[in-house]
């Protein structure tokens, strides 16, 4: 696992290469309290989901509309 640090509005970006789009911008957007709120920014065509949604979907449950 990679552990990196950022403030708020510093982002990570992941893939892509000099020559083409990151594959996924992840962008600090608020920390507050215990909580951060991130920003994904990814093609549409690219599920994101939060892990425990992710693991029903695995399990063959539908996932939340």
């Amino acid at each position: 696992m990679l552990v990196l640090s950022r403030k708020s509005q510093e982002a990570v970006v992941v893939g892509g290469s000099v020559d083409s789009k990151p594959t996924l911008i992840v962008t600090v957007l608020e920390i507050r309290g215990g909580r951060v709120k991130l920003g994904f920014e990814v093609a549409k065509d690219v599920p994101v989901h939060r892990q425990e949604v992710w693991e029903r979907i695995r399990e063959g449950e539908p996932p939340p509309v």
